[in-house]
């Protein structure tokens, strides 16, 4: 799968002081969840893609946190903006704080939507409450990463359309265990900080993704409502969102 960049914004010499924004997506989805809040922005945006998508056929039970976090960063130098916000979703935004540690002074601003932020360069297991982490834990060992259809639905979807909703559970991806189980070994980069809560959210509560905005240090936070997936059941909401902290904080 080629990454997702927003075409119409990429020229051959980009200007070293345009900043533009790259989307990382959860575990299990794809880049296409962002298509729609792309559409809305007048900045360059690059949507990258985990290893194992389209095209990508290893198989992903052995890979590290450090090998998703080079497939991401290998796409965003061949993008060629040099300065950007990272918006990042559910357990992209661990993810994404790898990401922003390997890239340095290039990253302008860091928004969490709806995302897993642990605390002291900890896991994502470690974001949620005992003994809640102990029995997930147990589950991604025995029986991987990918939940029944039926979870998927409900946890993620309850809000979507049924269409978007057959989409992501056909779509789902059962991602290496590691970005789950393993320590992140990284801090909240020192930059604007926006986390966005999802008031709707039945994967991650809202006492969790509050835990996760005082771990990441977010300068503010906004509520929207709705569930996990706010790129699909409320794209032109979070797309304001974004162009308000780029208006207000870069």
């Amino acid at each position: 799968m080629r990454e997702r960049i927003k075409m119409n914004q990429i020229t051959e010499a980009h200007n070293d002081q345009e900043i533009g924004i790259v989307f990382i997506h959860g575990a299990g989805l794809n880049s296409s969840i962002w298509d729609a809040v792309i559409s809305e922005m007048e900045v360059p945006c690059l949507a990258v893609h985990y290893p194992g998508r389209s095209g990508d056929e290893r198989s992903l039970k052995s890979l590290t946190i450090n090998d998703y976090v080079a497939h991401m960063t290998a796409q965003i130098e061949r993008w060629g903006v040099r300065k950007f916000v990272i918006v990042a979703h559910s357990l992209g935004g661990a993810l994404g704080l790898k990401v922003a540690e390997v890239m340095g002074e290039r990253v302008k601003g860091y928004i969490a939507v709806g995302a897993a932020i642990p605390k002291d360069g900890g896991s994502f297991l470690s974001i949620l409450p005992f003994p809640n982490r102990l029995i997930m834990g147990i589950m991604l060992r025995l029986l991987g990463t990918k939940p029944p259809e039926s979870a998927i639905k409900q946890s993620l979807c309850h809000d979507l359309t049924s269409e978007q909703t057959e989409t992501i559970a056909r779509n789902f991806v059962a991602d290496s265990a590691r970005i789950y189980l393993d320590r992140y070994e990284t801090h909240a980069p020192d930059v604007p900080k926006l986390y966005v809560k999802l008031a709707e959210d039945r994967d991650l509560s809202l006492p969790i993704q509050e835990s996760a905005a005082a771990n990441l240090k977010a300068d503010d936070t906004i509520t929207l409502p709705c569930g996990h997936l706010p790129m699909l059941s409320q794209p032109q909401a979070l797309s304001e969102a974004l162009r308000t902290f780029l208006d207000n904080k870069i």
